[in-house]
C-alpha cells in the first residue's frame, strides 16, 4: 500500500513545541523528529507495513522584513531573529533528506501589529492601560498564504492520479475537507494524524481514521481521548 504523509509545518511546529519544549528552536531535532513520526505511520497497528511514497512538508519562508516597533519606535531586523533562523535551518535540513518534499508558501506583504491574548484580556478588562505597554508586549502578526492551497491541490493530485493507496495527513483544521472527501471518493485511505491535538467537532465524518504516533504531550490536550481513541487508526 503506497503511502503519502503530508506534513502542515506551522501545525506541526507548534505541537512538536508543545510536546519537546527544551528543542523549541532546535532545527535538526525537528526536521528529525518530522521524518521520524512520519515514518512510523508506515507500520500499521496490526503491523502491516507499508511502502513510503514520499513526505511533503508544507510552510511559508520566515519573516525577513525590517519593522518598527509601534511602542518603542525601535526598528526591528526580524530576519534575525531566532524563529527566522530556526525555520530556514529546518527548511535546508528538510531538503536534504531522501523522499522528503518541501513545499513553501509565502507571507502577505501587509503584516500588522498585534498584543498576545493576555495583554489584550488586561486591556479590556481595565487592569492594563495602553500607556503600560511595553515593546515585548506586541508582536507583527504573520499570515501565510498558498500553504492551504498547496495541501489540496497535493491531495487531490495523488488521488486522482492513484499514485497512493493511502494518505496520512499531520494537521489539525478543517481546510482539508474538500480534497480529502475527493480523496476517499476516489478509494484512497484517508488519515488524519492531530498530533494528540483535539479536533473540531464533526471532522470525523471526513476521515477514515485517526491516529497519532508522537508522544503525547504530558500537560493540556487531554481531551482528545474522548473522541480520538475511539476512532480506528487506519
Amino acid at each position: 500500500m503506497p503511502t503519502a504523509v503530508l506534513i502542515d509545518g506551522g501545525y506541526f511546529i507548534k505541537r512538536f513545541r508543545r510536546i519537546e519544549p527544551e528543542n523549541a528552536y532546535n532545527a535538526p531535532r525537528a526536521a528529525d523528529q518530522a521524518h521520524r513520526w512520519a515514518l512510523a505511520h508506515l507500520r500499521s497497528p496490526t503491523g502491516e507495513t507499508r511502502n513510503l511514497y514520499r513526505i511533503f512538508f508544507y510552510d511559508c519562508p520566515p519573516l525577513l522584513k525590517r519593522m518598527h516597533n509601534p511602542i518603542s519606535g525601535q526598528c526591528v531586523d526580524y530576519s534575525r531573529s531566532p524563529e527566522a533562523l530556526f525555520r530556514r535551518e529546518l527548511h535546508e535540513k528538510l531538503r536534504q533528506m531522501r523522499k522528503v518534499a518541501l513545499r513553501l508558501g509565502h507571507l502577505t506583504d501587509f503584516n500588522t501589529w498585534s498584543a498576545s491574548p493576555g495583554v489584550l484580556d488586561d486591556l479590556l478588562k481595565g487592569r492594563r492601560c495602553f500607556a503600560d505597554l511595553a515593546a515585548e508586549d506586541v508582536h507583527p502578526v504573520i499570515r501565510q498564504k498558498g500553504v492551504d492551497m498547496r495541501i489540496g491541490i497535493d491531495i487531490s493530485s495523488l488521488a486522482l492520479k492513484r499514485q497512493v493507496r493511502q494518505i496520512i495527513l499531520m494537521a489539525g483544521d478543517a481546510d482539508f475537507v474538500p480534497a480529502a472527501k475527493l480523496a476517499r471518493r476516489e478509494g484512497v485511505d484517508f488519515v488524519l494524524d492531530p498530533m494528540w491535538s483535539a479536533i473540531p467537532q464533526g471532522l470525523v465524518e471526513y476521515i477514515d481514521g485517526m491516529r497519532s504516533v508522537c508522544p503525547r504531550p504530558q500537560k493540556k490536550d487531554r481531551t482528545l481521548e474522548n473522541a480520538a481513541l475511539g476512532i480506528a487508526g487506519g
